[in-house]
């Protein structure tokens, strides 16, 4: 009964652990979608208060100057450590970024939901600190699943350094794609952690490996994860694009985009297609639970290319944009969620003779 206890209490942490990472993507989508990446340029505080201002009067006249001032000289001490480190070309290149001297002036409104994302991201922080305590019986018993929970704690930590120089490079776009690529490591992370915990669930059905089906899933897998960063470049552009036209004229910012756009859109044939191969596949399998799962991923994906000619057909409206990213990491999410079932599932065929992981 302990036992029992002590799983689902993981499991029931675990998942929440999970939706709140979700939760806190739609926030930092909103943020971006706002432009109030820098409502505060500062961190962890917020114009030098742990609660911000709400008007203009409460800051300094040379409030400008003054944070600029900090930002430039905690970016050149960074640029010192990895110069040291040997990465002087690296530490060059970004802390010369023309971006790092622009100063947003204070808008109450940005700098409250830019907060908020802050406040939701320690929530985050919390959260994991729970899930490895949850995890705590599990050291001896399965240490895979106490060291991937404590690994993601690790992870949130780190990601609330880097979200630090995200703010001091004022949104430089090598920082923001990294702090993106490490949130869809860290949702791997703790579905995996949740996912093992539970996996006798899945020894239950006994699949024999599919011909193909693993490489599959993980070739949808790694071009989801390849959409997604290609995304956040296309969004940090359409950044830059609504900087110089003030917010205007909105209809305009898709043709001046790069490359990376069409490279985006032009992937979401072979995204879509393989996906419905995968799909195809687990339906012959005969796994009701694995195809009832990729169809599920269907479904989201067409939410997802859905939201996608929205933002390319309508102006990039600004809605749209959030749940385009949130939904983007969720078929990532489901994905990974597929593999790991997967994997369990066709295990089960060896459990019997003792030579399951």
């Amino acid at each position: 009964m302990s036992k029992s206890f002590s799983s689902k209490r993981f499991r029931n942490i675990g998942v929440l652990t999970i939706a709140s990472v979700y939760f806190l993507i739609l926030v930092g989508g909103i943020v971006r979608s706002t432009g109030s990446g820098m409502g505060c340029p500062d961190w962890p505080k917020c114009f030098g208060m742990w609660v911000p201002p709400t008007t203009l009067g409460e800051l300094p006249d040379n409030y400008l100057e003054v944070y600029k001032e900090k930002r430039i000289a905690k970016n050149e001490r960074i640029a010192g450590v990895l110069a040291g480190m040997g990465f002087s070309k690296v530490s060059k290149e970004i802390f010369e970024h023309p971006n790092l001297y622009i100063e947003t002036e204070f808008n109450a409104t940005k700098t409250w939901i830019e907060y908020m994302n802050r406040l939701v991201g320690v929530s985050i922080g919390i959260f994991i600190f729970l899930t490895v305590l949850a995890a705590w019986p599990y050291r001896k018993t399965d240490p895979k699943v106490f060291w991937s929970a404590f690994v993601s704690f690790l992870l949130v930590g780190f990601q609330g350094w880097l979200g630090s120089l995200v703010v001091s490079t004022n949104l430089l776009p090598e920082m923001v794609t990294l702090h993106m690529a490490l949130s869809l490591v860290l949702l791997a992370l703790l579905i995996y952690s949740v996912v093992r915990a539970n996996r006798e669930k899945y020894y239950k059905t006994v699949t024999e490996p599919g011909n193909g089906i693993l490489a599959l899933i993980l070739g949808a897998l790694v071009l989801t994860f390849i959409q997604i960063i290609i995304g956040t470049q296309v969004r940090e552009e359409i950044d830059v694009i609504a900087f110089n036209m003030s917010g205007l004229e909105r209809e305009g910012w898709i043709g001046q985009l790069s490359t990376s756009f069409y490279v985006h859109r032009s992937l979401s044939i072979l995204f879509v297609l393989l996906n419905i191969a995968l799909a195809f596949k687990m339906k012959q399998l005969g796994n009701a639970s694995l195809t009832k799962m990729a169809y599920w991923i269907l479904f989201t994906i067409g939410l997802e290319v859905l939201l996608g000619i929205v933002l390319a057909y309508f102006a990039l409206p600004a809605f749209a944009q959030p749940l385009h990213l949130m939904i983007g990491t969720g078929i990532f999410g489901l994905q990974f969620l597929l593999l790991m079932q997967y994997f369990y599932a066709q295990k089960a065929v060896k459990r019997f003779t003792g030579t399951v992981a």
